[in-house]
């Protein structure tokens, strides 16, 4: 989408993929310079571990805990941004989705940016799983004293989440991706009005979507937050110009097939 957003608007760059082992990550952001790189973002897993060679970021960063825009300027600072809480709450609000209280499954870099979105946008309460359970409680001790009038759990267990009694459940885990992954939920915990979200995007359609498909339940899968996220990226890195919303979701929707 970011290549074809350059193509569109006639920009001299290219967007590349660079795979780096958590180990590398030092030696990469020493090499920036070198590789004329102006920015770029970051995906798993280190969202939350290269804020560390960061010179500036923005407050989002600071209260999420995260990264996945990185500005590199004329001489070599790194400026921080986090634009996934922005895509997500973007999509949230095309949706029409207005949720009071939440179930979040994962508790790494991108369920922290949901959570911070939710309870920015008014959430009374969430309720956060993960299969580590050290994560989950970090994630709310994090948010806890920000938004004090939300309410932040950390359950050890997915029944722990009691979905019965929340009108908004996020897949924010990468469980769902492979073939082989396993629906975390079953039929009988999904009540009837719960919207529900995963993050995933490819495949399309999660077991967990197919799940809430099946019930009748509203859903939604994670492309338009990535589209979303990625157009904020875009904005930061080459303004004034703006980012073609319809050139990269239409890059992002042939590229998926």
């Amino acid at each position: 989408m970011h290549s074809a957003a350059l193509r569109s608007l006639k920009i001299k760059a290219t967007y590349k993929k660079f795979e780096v082992r958590p180990e590398e990550l030092s030696l990469f952001i020493k090499s920036l310079n070198n590789k004329n790189i102006r920015g770029f973002n970051v995906t798993i897993p280190h969202k939350e571990k290269v804020i560390d060679y960061l010179d500036t970021c923005v407050a989002a960063v600071k209260a999420i805990g995260a990264c996945n825009t990185v500005v590199v300027d004329k001489a070599g600072r790194l400026k921080g941004y986090n634009t996934d809480y922005l895509g997500f709450l973007r999509h949230l609000e095309e949706l029409k989705v207005k949720p009071e209280n939440i179930a979040i499954i994962g508790a790494g870099g991108a369920a922290k940016a949901v959570c911070f979105a939710l309870a920015k946008k008014g959430a009374r309460s969430i309720s956060v799983y993960d299969i580590d359970s050290y994560k989950s409680i970090s994630l709310m001790r994090r948010f806890r004293d920000v938004f004090p009038g939300c309410a932040f759990r950390a359950v050890d267990r997915i029944e722990g989440l009691e979905l019965k009694n929340k009108d908004l459940l996020v897949n924010a885990s990468p469980v769902g991706m492979k073939p082989e992954d396993p629906c975390l939920v079953n039929e009988g915990m999904l009540a009837e009005g719960v919207f529900v979200y995963d993050l995933i995007y490819n495949p399309a359609e999660t077991k967990l979507l197919k799940l809430a498909r099946q019930k009748g339940l509203k859903s939604a899968n994670g492309l338009k937050m990535l589209l979303y996220q990625g157009a904020e990226s875009f904005n930061i890195w080459m303004r004034p110009k703006k980012a073609p919303l319809e050139v990269m979701f239409t890059a992002l929707k042939r590229a998926l097939k």
